[in-house]
């Protein structure tokens, strides 16, 4: 393959930047800048094709097979003005054989190579793009090789069920157990619990990744934007004494005790005065429903138009500060506001225990096909030794399923999509 370069840090002044080089003549090219290469790391002037010293820079040296992408590495640590990496770039794009890499190139190479598998590669691409604690810690897992040291054990248990399997097919005249049914039945059931537990997570995982939605919903004027406002820390939404200022749904995004979150503030719900105030109301009772959880903010009372709480919804009042009894709020003063981000929290946090290492809609749909194969395998493994080639087939399927979740097979289609969203030097 040919050998890249790029900045691995962000563009722009900075007090250090990093330029990697990867492949074959990674060492050569790093030769012509630099002279005598350090036998890991040093410091060393960096000069042009003309000997003109650009930078002094920290070289490290990462010999093949002992690299993120598992090839000769080069990292250039320079001070980090634009003059200075231009420079730099410009020298590696005037030697032959280097060329610039294009998007996420770096981590396709450490995947090509056996450095990291897919599902690897996908919770690298999360980590770079977690904002919120538990996004990170949950990417972390990820990359890490969480999922891939369980996809191990299902492949492990599957295989030897069905070796079972086919050894009663093609060695029946020899010293095998006659009856590997149950032993099979075992490692397809402990597969299968396993399976379902990650399976069940992984809604949730998508929700951390990408962030819960809670809704403000209520009757009109109950103070919804000004409570908004206040979760803000801004005024996002606009706030009037007039009853249905709010049309339509406003949208703010939080970290709150370390989860991602979208706050919503939604029309009041009431019957419709007009057109226009009706459609708001319609795309408030759908968000509210799609939404994670729903903050009902009441105020004289809940009515019930439209929405109806569930059971880990929140019911409070609203206006704190105008006397209202019970556990209430007000946006104005702050009163109450720590207690309900509270609860809020608590909700978010107890359903983000459940989630698993599986975390994209693609790990789901893999698991999906294997448990269906397996529930398959399972019934053909009940009918009798005459069915155990079926059997063994099904097992065979589920292990494939399973090996597209790390990459061994079938990724070609989605490789594309997943580096697309890496930068440059990544």
């Amino acid at each position: 393959m040919d050998t890249i370069f790029a900045l691995a840090t962000a563009r722009g002044k900075a007090g250090v930047a990093i330029i990697r080089i990867s492949g074959a003549a990674a060492f050569d090219a790093a030769s012509a800048l630099c002279g005598d290469l350090p036998e890991s790391r040093g410091l060393r002037v960096l000069r042009n094709a003309l000997g003109q010293p650009i930078d002094q820079a920290f070289v490290l040296r990462f010999a093949e097979k002992h690299s993120f992408t598992g090839e000769a590495v080069i990292e250039l640590h320079l001070h980090g003005s634009l003059a200075v990496v231009d420079a730099v770039l410009d020298a590696l794009s005037a030697m032959e054989g280097l060329r610039l890499a294009e998007p996420g190139e770096f981590t396709r190479r450490a995947l090509e190579n056996g450095q990291l598998d897919l599902a690897q590669v996908e919770g690298l691409a999360d980590l770079i793009d977690a904002e919120t604690e538990a996004q990170r810690a949950q990417a972390y897992r990820v990359l890490s090789g969480a999922l891939g040291e369980k996809a191990d054990a299902w492949r492990s248990d599957l295989i030897r069920a069905a070796a079972l399997l086919e050894a009663t097919i093609d060695f029946v005249d020899e010293d095998v157990p006659v009856d590997v049914a149950p032993e099979v039945l075992s490692l397809i059931d402990r597969v299968l619990e396993s399976l379902e537990q990650e399976r069940a997570g992984v809604g949730i995982a998508e929700r951390i990744r990408e962030g819960f939605e809670v809704a403000i919903v209520g009757p009109p004027n109950a103070g919804k934007s000004t409570l908004l406002n206040a979760l803000a820390g801004r005024d996002a939404a606009i706030t009037s004494e007039k009853a249905g200022t709010t049309r339509d749904v406003i949208e703010v995004r939080m970290n709150l005790g370390g989860l991602p979150v979208t706050v919503l503030d939604t029309a009041g719900l009431r019957k419709a005065e007009d057109e226009i105030e009706g459609i708001g109301i319609q795309r408030a009772v759908q968000r509210a429903e799609a939404a994670d959880l729903r903050v009902f903010l009441l105020a004289d009372g809940y009515s019930g138009v439209g929405l109806a709480p569930e059971p880990e919804d929140i019911l409070v009042h609203g206006k704190a500060d105008l006397g209202a009894a019970g556990f209430a709020v007000s946006g104005k003063t702050g009163e109450g506001i720590g207690v309900l981000v509270g609860r809020i929290q608590s909700v978010l946090e107890k359903r983000s225990a459940l989630a698993g290492t599986a975390i994209r809609t693609r790990h789901a749909a893999a698991i999906s096909r294997a448990v269906g194969a397996l529930e398959r395998a399972r019934i053909e493994v009940s009918l009798g030794g005459e069915r155990s080639e079926l059997a063994a087939e099904e097992l065979r399927f589920s292990v494939r399923a399973l090996d597209s979740i790390v990459g061994r097979i079938d990724v070609e289609n989605i490789l594309d999509e997943i580096f697309a969203s890496f930068c440059l030097g990544k």
